[in-house]
């Protein structure tokens, strides 16, 4: 749907154009709210300091057991990050956690807010 327009927007992770030297910005907006939301759950409370709250601490889990109690604990952790750092962007609709081995393969359903779109985005957490 064309009118929808990201200003400003920064690129996750963060990068500079080689040939002008300025940081790149993301025009797509799928790809923009894609990047919020892996942005969320790749970072530590703690990380940013403008923003100490920001994150999921899901890499507190680095020694935990993978197990379907922590695939709960994990799910419950994603959606109120997601919720508390994003409302204005995305409504989380269902949140999926598996546990493979040494990761957990976290599944996002969520709806764009600007397009009442629906939307999945696959996340895998090497903890």
């Amino acid at each position: 749907m064309s009118g929808f327009r990201v200003q400003n927007a920064m690129r996750f992770p963060f990068a500079v154009h080689v040939a002008g030297g300025r940081i790149r910005e993301e025009a797509d907006y799928e790809e923009y709210i894609r990047q919020l939301i892996r942005q969320v759950l790749l970072t530590n409370p703690g990380e940013r300091v403008n923003r100490p709250q920001f994150g999921c601490e899901l890499r507190r889990l680095l020694f935990a057991p993978l197990n379907p109690a922590a695939a709960t604990y994990v799910r419950t952790l994603v959606f109120q990050a997601l919720t508390r750092w994003l409302s204005q962007f995305i409504r989380p609709e269902r949140i999926e956690v598996r546990v493979n081995e040494s990761r957990l393969d976290v599944e996002v359903e969520y709806t764009v807010i600007a397009r009442g779109e629906r939307r999945f985005l696959n996340v895998e957490l090497s903890l």
